[in-house]
């Protein structure tokens, strides 16, 4: 073996934190009273039906899955919570914007 210094380290298993990943978010609290709901159509990329979705939602994934659970209920169409956005099957808007408002939520509908 070469006792000489002069090579760089490609790769290492020292423990250096450097590249690390951030650590965990936290799940924000959830006010209804402060939070404005905005709900939008979509259809690009989705073989041609429609999807409303609901997004730029506060980070908490526990309380968004089970309002997710409660809208699919309320729509009666399927529905999933993906990331930080509710998508619940068909042109379900209006149910939507009834169901939050219910809740307690403020609502603004995107788009055309």
């Amino acid at each position: 073996m070469n006792q000489n210094n002069n090579y760089r380290t490609v790769y290492s298993t020292s423990g250096d934190k450097k590249n690390s990943d951030p650590p965990p978010r936290q799940p924000e609290p959830i006010d209804p009273q402060k939070i404005i709901v905005k709900i939008r159509l979509e259809s690009k990329g989705r073989g041609g039906k429609s999807v409303s979705v609901i997004f730029n939602l506060p980070y908490n994934p526990a309380h968004w899955t089970k309002i997710t659970k409660k809208l699919k209920s309320f729509c009666g169409s399927g529905g999933t919570f993906k990331g930080e956005n509710i998508e619940i099957q068909g042109d379900q808007r209006q149910k939507i914007k009834t169901f939050f408002e219910k809740e307690g939520f403020t609502v603004k509908m995107a788009g055309g």
